[in-house]
């Protein structure tokens, strides 16, 4: 029979090993995501478009808070990463409109 600890610290290592590789696929989405806000901050500058989009940001806020009910991830959560996302693109679109 195995110990009781050594078993129940095998299983940590799995769930880390888990939420490692989840971590990586977070940072790998984040950094895609971001590279194409950088195509459309380029192209609002290139066009003089305004470097945030209120109407677009509104239905975004609300996908995602679907998207979170259904994967039972807390919906408010989900909205305050969305818009700090958001924050941050607008920054870097109105970076671009200073070049």
């Amino acid at each position: 029979m195995s110990d009781p600890i050594i078993r129940a610290q095998e299983i940590l290592a799995e769930h880390r090993d888990s939420i490692d590789r989840l971590d990586a696929i977070l940072v790998y989405t984040l950094g895609e995501r971001f590279a194409q806000t950088q195509a459309v901050g380029k192209l609002k500058a290139e066009y003089n478009l305004p470097p945030s989009d209120p109407a677009r940001e509104a239905t975004q806020i609300a996908r995602l808070e679907d998207l979170a009910k259904r994967a039972n991830l807390d919906p408010e959560f989900a909205t305050k990463f969305l818009k700090f996302v958001i924050q941050e693109v607008i920054q870097h679109h109105k970076q671009h409109q200073d070049c």
